[in-house]
Parts: structure tokens; sequence; C-alpha cells
């Protein structure tokens, strides 16, 4: 009998330092997959219309994408949104589950008050679930060490917690879980700023409203959750 395997692709959106009123919240996404599920023809039909849209070998990022940034400066917002979609429907059609960390930056005034506050929260995620980590024979971690403060946390929390995990350092393009990941987070932080009406002048324009963000989008993803 084969080994059951999960893996844990991570991703964050905000960083360590002082509070931003700009970017309140410092969000950790966990895509939960079990590679005895086979989704191979699912990134075949994903890979395929990224082709078809004209960005093969692309790597999504959401953010950027819905605020017309970095190397989506020049898409005019059909385009963006075909691309968003492309990606949401991978995501939507797939077998996985998620967990996420948010927290409020502004309680946290330095690194040390990040720091406890995220290891805390990954341990009760762990903890909460236990039946559901123990149940593999092994976890594989894929981050691509974009924050040192996170990876020494993930590291220091999971190998605390148990004794069959690995990390292994990943680059997004190679990993369509890694770019969900990503995703989860734009759409995490999304979720917060629809609580407090507070989408900017580019988020309405690419969901249209509040409404259709939670109806359409939010509420497919949170069937997910872990």
């Amino acid at each position: 009998m084969s080994e059951k395997i999960l893996s844990v692709f991570i991703d964050e959106s905000g960083d360590f330092g002082p509070y931003d009123p700009h970017a309140p919240y410092y969000v950790v996404s966990m895509v939960l997959h079990n590679q005895n599920i086979d989704i191979s023809e699912n990134i075949k039909v994903f890979d395929s219309h990224l082709s078809n849209l004209g960005y093969p070998h692309h790597a999504i990022h959401t953010g950027p994408l819905i605020r017309r940034e970095a190397v989506y400066t020049n898409a005019l917002i059909e385009e963006r949104k075909r691309l968003f979609n492309a990606l949401f429907n991978f995501a939507r059609k797939l077998d996985f589950h998620y967990s996420y960390i948010k927290v409020k930056k502004i309680e946290c005034p330095d690194v040390i008050s990040m720091t406890s506050k995220i290891s805390k929260n990954l341990a009760d995620i762990l903890r909460n679930n236990e039946d559901f980590w123990n149940s593999f024979d092994k976890v594989i971690i894929y981050y691509d060490n974009g924050q040192i403060e996170l990876t020494k946390i993930l590291i220091s929390i999971f190998n605390t917690l148990y004794t069959h995990v690995e990390f292994r350092k990943v680059k997004p393009i190679n990993y369509k879980l890694f770019q969900i990941a990503d995703l989860i987070c734009t759409m995490e932080l999304l979720a917060e700023k629809a609580e407090t009406n507070s989408f900017s002048h580019s988020e309405l324009m690419f969901f249209g409203n509040i409404r259709t963000f939670k109806k359409n989008y939010l509420k497919n993803i949170k069937k997910k959750l872990l």
C-alpha cells in the first residue's frame, strides 16, 4: 500500500514591518492536497486555458492582477478578468482543503508579538485538526522562503508538533497549487474589506459589487475551508 502524503502549499500577504493602514492584515494561507488524488487533468486544462489567453508558463498573482499592477499594467480589465476566472475555476473544481491565519497588524506593535500571534494561530490550526494531519504518513511543506520570519515559524511549529514533516523550497511557476495559495490570501483580504464595505475603486471595477464578490467567488472558496 502506497504512502499517504499531504502536500501543503503556503503563501503569505503582508510583512512583519510596522502597521500600515493601507495593509492592515497579515495573512498566511495553506492549501492542503492529498497526493493520492490525481489532478493532472485539471492542470492540463488550466495550462491550455492560460495558453489560449496568451499567458503560457505564467504564474498568476491575483493581487496585482486585480489592481492592474506589475506585469498586468497594460492589460485591459476584460483580459485580467479572464485570467482571474481561469485560476478561480481551476481552484473551484479541484479537490483540496485550505486553512489560513489572519492577523490584525495594529494588535502587534513589534516583530516579537507578530511572531507569537502567528505561531499560536498555526499551532491551534494543527491541534484543532489533529486527526486530519495524523491521517497522513508524510506531510510535505512547500514554501518559497519569501520571508525568513515566517520560514522560522513554520519549521519551529511543524517540527515541534509532528515528526513526519519535510520542507521544500518552491517557485510559484512550478506549482499550480502555490498559485491557489496566493489566490486564497487575496480572497481572505477581500473578505475583510467586504465586511467593512471598503472595496477600492479597482476592486469594485473588477467584481462589480461586494454582493457579487461574496456570492460568486467567496462563497465557493469557503467551501474548501478545512
